[in-house]
């Protein structure tokens, strides 16, 4: 009886509470039974209504999907500034897409904006971006429902819930599910992405946030998922959007919200959702059951008389002849976007020598009009038709990845066989080294000192994506100059993915029987092992740091190697002279930052990979964010900016100066070759060097 009043008292106070901070401020409340529709609830990217459901995502790569109350609500009391109390449900069905992998998930959140500006998609949900990740004035809360695990965020798992305050690093998450059973101490695991229709509660009132998730149709489990207590009161500004996000990359599912309540001061508006009768999207195991078997059978007899006669067609259209569009087999498995090839023919005026804009190893590239668009169009020959599955399976991968700072690829085009064609976006400057070695180019300006740092910034950024940001690590093992690509407005771009190889995050790095890349730019121990990684990656980022300050290639003839001449300069304590000699004419350059500079692109080319910095370092310290911000991943060893800091690093004890040299063309074609073929049994066979000229 005693706990009975206890229990009533409790509840008494938190409904007078409730009345009292809602007093002072009108409340908002709107409840949603699958009767959305374009007037009650706003849409951003590729949301819609469908039936009156709320569809964030469907069946498109790279969206990013948002939908809003349209109104912003208050989340402050006029009066003093405290939070508002909120109560929210909704039902919502994540389900596979036939043939692809299932991701990302989604979020409900609270906004600042209603707009897509400063979001992304992929890992992204369309919450953030790769920039404002973690930037305080985001003003972003969200409660993810998160299906891949993603190392960058620091996921648990691939099946979460978590709470996000202005980043996808959760403050807080667990698996999935509820409890229940005796005293609520069972835990009972909940697949997000099996098409189930799950409900969710969330409750947030001084300063405490509880969620709760159930299939739809079960009671609010007593015992929340998570119970945290968050600081929101310097997240929410005064009035703030509600709604959800959520988006596709590679990955895809179709994501729906069915129903949806919310309300200032009513912590029992989830009941007023109807849970009964609602479609399901869970895909059926077996297709022959029940009644439908009958008619299903009927089906299948029209489709193969259908199909027979299909064939026939077919096989008589193949005798009176081939078109040249034809597919092979193998190239149905890979990326659709195959583009026609008389579009390839008007775009480039028939391959016009005119229209040439570069000559690789492997081909011309050509600039064209695709679609009224600028594209640039690359040619390449391969021998055989394995060479061509080969290219285009990496190709038929890379081409997915979506980056600011990488070149897109936009598709492909084989005409015959040995002949391959890919298409991708125009880059109005052209490629970095042009601006850097070119020098009595009337038209070409010279690169301040902040574009150089800019670009830098860009190609840093590019490079963190392919090794953290995305489902696969991308090793891009050609990373120079000539491989990095500027925009209208001076913004860079990583290209050619020529050479690139992926892993898995956490799995083993394959070892090559061959040494690919460019000579100068090839870090030392793929000389010796033929083993990539992401280290070998940032030694090439650090010659291109060194080229971009300097104004010089690697190895030129009749000069000293780059770093050689750099430690000849830093002996004497005049690294700063290392600066391009037309930046030093104009004037105007810090020297402790050309020191910095230079100093970065040396321990990035450090012979010992295990002293080279990671690209997230890299992209901390270049975005400044090391100066009283140590992560745990900047505090691993001696920490970066000590690191350029200090003289010490290059002394001859820590760093053989002959170790830092270059190899020339016949070191890595003889001397190496034969040392380590003798020594070492992961050396490379002189049979299976593959290597490029420096451009």
């Amino acid at each position: 009886m005693e706990m009975h009043s206890k229990i009533t008292s409790l509840a008494l106070f938190y409904l007078i509470t409730l009345l009292l901070r809602s007093s002072s401020v009108s409340a908002t409340e709107f409840v949603y039974n699958t009767n959305f529709n374009y007037s009650n609830i706003f849409l951003c990217g590729n949301s819609s209504i469908q039936s009156s459901i709320l569809v964030l995502t469907n069946r498109s790569f790279f969206t990013i999907n948002r939908a809003f109350y349209p109104y912003k609500i208050p989340t402050k009391d006029a009066n003093s500034s405290a939070l508002l109390p909120f109560a929210t449900s909704f039902i919502f069905s994540i389900a596979p897409i036939k043939h692809f992998l299932t991701g990302h998930g989604f979020a409900f959140i609270f906004s600042p904006t209603r707009g897509l500006n400063g979001t992304t998609s992929s890992q992204y949900i369309g919450f953030l971006n790769f920039t404002n990740q973690g930037n305080p004035q985001n003003h972003a809360f969200g409660v993810e429902f998160d299906v891949r695990k993603n190392v960058e965020f620091n996921d648990i798992n691939d099946n979460h819930v978590g709470i996000d305050i202005n980043s996808l690093t959760s403050l807080t998450s667990h698996d999935a599910g509820y409890w229940g059973g005796k005293n609520d101490e069972e835990f009972k695991r909940l697949k997000l992405n099996n098409g189930v229709n799950y409900q969710v509660w969330i409750e947030f009132m001084d300063s405490q946030l509880n969620v709760r998730m159930a299939q739809a149709g079960r009671k609010r489990p007593k015992k929340p998922l998570i119970s945290k207590n968050v600081n929101l009161l310097e997240v929410f500004l005064d009035q703030m959007y509600v709604g959800f996000c959520a988006s596709t990359g590679l990955l895809m599912d179709t994501t729906r919200i069915m129903a949806w309540s919310y309300s200032n001061s009513n912590f029992s508006i989830g009941d007023a959702l109807i849970t009964t009768d609602l479609p399901s999207f869970v895909h059926q195991k077996g297709f022959f059951s029940g009644s439908r078997a009958p008619i299903i059978g009927l089906v299948v007899v029209c489709m193969i008389l259908i199909g027979c006669v299909s064939l026939g067609f077919f096989i008589l259209w193949r005798w009176i002849g081939k078109s040249e569009e034809d597919l092979e087999e193998w190239e149905l498995e890979y990326w659709p976007h195959r583009i026609n090839y008389q579009g390839i023919i008007a775009a480039t005026s028939g391959f016009s020598e005119k229209k040439v804009i570069g000559v690789g190893g492997n081909g011309k590239v050509y600039k064209g009009v695709l679609q009224g668009e600028k594209v640039a169009v690359k040619r390449i020959s391969h021998e055989t038709e394995a060479g061509i599955r080969e290219f285009l399976a990496e190709i038929s991968s890379l081409g997915r990845l979506k980056h600011r700072n990488l070149v897109n690829f936009r598709g492909w085009c084989k005409r015959e066989k040995g002949s391959f064609i890919l298409v991708y976006d125009y880059m109005e400057n052209g490629s970095l080294d042009k601006w850097i070695f070119e020098r009595d180019h009337e038209d070409r300006k010279i690169l301040t000192w902040e574009e150089r740092i800019q670009v830098l910034k860009n190609v840093a950024s590019g490079i963190l994506y392919l090794h953290e940001g995305w489902e696969v690590k991308v090793l891009h093992r050609d990373i120079k100059s000539s491989n990095v690509l500027l925009d209208k407005d001076m913004n860079a771009r990583l290209g050619d993915f020529g050479l690139a190889r992926m892993h898995d995050h956490h799995g083993p790095v394959a070892t090559t029987t061959k040494v690919i890349g460019t000579i100068g730019y090839i870090a030392p121990e793929v000389i010796k092992s033929g083993r990539s990684s992401t280290r070998s990656d940032v030694f090439g980022f650090g010659i291109l740091v060194l080229e971009v300050v300097c104004g010089r290639r690697p190895i030129e003839e009749g000069k000293p190697g780059l770093i050689e001449w750099l430690m000849s300069l830093m002996e004497i304590d005049e690294l700063h002279l290392g600066l391009d000699e037309r930046l030093k004419a104009k004037g105007g350059c810090v020297i402790e930052e050309v020191e910095r500079m230079i100093r970065l692109g040396l321990v990035c080319a450090n012979s010992d990979p295990n002293v080279r910095p990671t690209m997230r370092q890299v992209v901390n310290m270049l975005e400044g964010e090391f100066e009283g911000n140590e992560t745990e991943e900047n505090s691993k060893g001696e920490n970066l900016l000590e690191k350029i800091k200090s003289a010490a690093t290059w002394d001859g004890t820590a760093l053989a100066f002959s170790n830092l040299r270059h190899p020339t063309f016949d070191d890595l074609m003889f001397s190496s070759y034969s040392k380590t073929s003798r020594s070492n049994s992961n050396a490379i066979p002189e049979s299976e060097i593959i290597l490029e000229e420096g451009r």
